[in-house]
């Protein structure tokens, strides 16, 4: 129309040049995020949630006194810090074992960002039931006299 060519602007398949984003502020929001988790570890670490009032309370339990999937995380966060894995265990089972999936899930994203490479995290949605209904159950169960044992 205006006599300028804008066949340049495309490689010779007709594809557009890729566009790439500054990878300064991947760099700021990761180092943002691993001194927050560095600071709430050390909390929980020194700070231990049987003893201290200022962490959240589990308003589920407070209402029905019954236990839910996440009660007693915290308690079990603050034993897996200090290296007593069975007594995280005891205070909540389903929490120690996802934690072990989601270190894999970090270190896949971790290892994607290191090379460079776009990090995809992709689930079947048959893995999420299976989870929510293991989640579930494990609720269920945990509030029966027969399993006392799990309950925090």
């Amino acid at each position: 129309m205006n006599g300028v060519s804008h066949e340049a602007e495309f490689n010779e398949g007709g594809v557009p040049p890729r566009v790439t984003v500054p990878r300064r502020w991947s760099w700021r929001a990761a180092a943002l995020v691993a001194l927050a988790i560095a600071a709430g570890g050390a909390i929980l670490l020194f700070f231990n949630p049987s003893q201290y009032g200022f962490y959240p309370v589990c308003h589920f339990y407070l209402t029905t006194g019954l236990t839910c999937t996440g009660c007693g995380s915290l308690r079990a966060m603050h034993q897996l810090l200090n290296g007593h894995f069975a007594e995280a265990f005891r205070l909540n089972a389903l929490f120690v074992l996802t934690l072990a999936v989601g270190g894999w899930v970090a270190a896949r994203f971790a290892w994607a960002f290191l090379r460079r490479q776009p990090a995809k995290f992709t689930v079947r949605t048959s893995w999420c039931w299976l989870f929510l209904a293991v989640a579930l159950v494990f609720t269920v169960v945990r509030n029966l006299p027969a399993f006392a044992w799990l309950a925090p």
